[in-house]
């Protein structure tokens, strides 16, 4: 049988398939049931936050969100480039227009850039940033932890403050990561800003199959959050609706599933960490590229690995070739994300000052992450793709 090195799928060796079928024979299988209780629990206590409320995917998470953030039909979002495009349509969902940013070496949102469109680009006026050029508000910004690497919440934090800005924190990728230094140290990802988005999509480091989860720094939000994922029901028995709700729960089976992986996630970030370090080991003197690393005083769940290669080293090899070819070899690997502002449907949106997206956007290629990964897995990946780009070291 041929080898197969998968890039991120789902691992599922605990209680799975006993709590999922326990919730079959209890006949809870939609949007209510013990184990949505339980699983919002368990993020809660592992977050370190008051409550967490189970919807049905990060989107539908961020789209909470930024309703709850007040984000008005012709208000404006701040919006990274380099990220799933899914970080951004929900600002669609409410007809407010994205503005894309920059990102730093972390390939998350460059806060130096995000604080200079807010100083340059925009006024205060009555406790509310306004874009000079347009007129419009800007409300919100959404910050995205790339791959589980933090972002410099820090910085964007007081940035956020001091030009009266939401924080939506994109956690989707990053269940676990937290600061280990600094002022924010003990801080988990989603868990700084005014709101925080988690996925439990079936890539991700615990799943539901599909689903999400937020959170708020209030906790009268998180309700409030719960309240319009159940279609905003004032009185169920007699079906009085007072505000528009949606359909956003998250289903009692996929709760089953969560509740299960929630008890195996500290160990699936242990071996995140352990592979990273083989990858590192392996890839230390290669000279097509470098993994990429994780932000200092900080320790990451490292969802992701990722190699930026060498523009020199990719002249005449297209990116899909490399991918195909390691494909071949039964490594699964992935290009990172086009740039937001390039697609189709925002390309006449503003992009303020995109200078280093565009080139890990052409550079990064995502190697074989899942926890299910031995040691001879990692070195077979390693040897393949050193074989594709190259070969030589040093």
């Amino acid at each position: 049988m041929k080898r197969f090195v998968p890039l991120s799928i789902p691992n599922f060796n605990g209680n799975e398939k006993k709590y999922v079928d326990d919730a079959l024979e209890q006949g809870w299988v939609s949007t209510g049931g013990a184990y949505i209780t339980r699983l919002e629990q368990q993020l809660a206590e592992f977050l370190k936050v008051d409550r967490v409320a189970a919807c049905q995917s990060g989107t539908s998470g961020l789209h909470l969100a930024l309703v709850e953030c007040g984000v008005q039909p012709g208000d404006m979002v701040l919006v990274p480039t380099l990220t799933f495009i899914a970080a951004v349509n929900p600002v669609r969902y409410q007809f407010a227009e994205p503005v894309f940013m920059d990102c730093d070496d972390s390939l998350c949102l460059d806060p130096e850039k995000l604080a200079e469109f807010c100083e340059k680009e925009c006024r205060l006026e009555a406790q509310q940033l306004v874009h000079k050029k347009s007129g419009r508000v800007v409300k919100a910004v959404i910050v995205v932890h790339v791959f589980g690497n933090l972002a410099d919440m820090e910085a964007i934090m007081s940035i956020a403050g001091k030009y009266h800005l939401k924080v939506v924190e994109d956690a989707t990728e990053a269940l676990g990561s937290h600061y280990t230094a600094g002022k924010l140290a003990g801080r988990y990802a989603g868990t700084i800003g005014d709101f925080g988005v988690y996925s439990f999509n079936g890539n991700k480091i615990i799943t539901t199959g599909g689903g999400g989860a937020v959170t708020a720094s209030c906790a009268d939000e998180v309700e409030h959050l719960k309240y319009l994922s159940t279609q905003a029901k004032d009185d169920p028995q007699f079906y009085i609706h007072n505000e528009i709700g949606y359909n956003y729960r998250m289903t009692n089976l996929q709760a089953a599933l969560g509740v299960a992986q929630m008890e195996e996630l500290q160990q699936f970030i242990e071996t995140k960490h352990r592979n990273y370090i083989l990858y590192k080991e392996r890839f230390r003197e290669v000279s097509f590229g470098t993994l990429l690393p994780f932000r200092e005083g900080t320790c990451s769940n490292q969802w992701f690995y990722s190699l930026q290669l060498r523009e020199d080293r990719l002249q005449g090899k297209d990116m899909r070739d490399i991918i195909g070819a390691l494909q071949e070899r039964g490594v699964q690997t992935r290009a990172i994300w086009g740039l937001i502002h390039e697609q189709k449907p925002y390309r006449q949106n503003i992009a303020y000052k995109i200078e280093k997206a565009p080139c890990y956007s052409a550079t990064v290629l995502n190697i074989p992450s899942s926890t299910q990964l031995t040691e001879e897995d990692i070195c077979y990946a390693a040897e393949q793709i050193t074989e594709v780009l190259g070969g030589d070291k040093g």
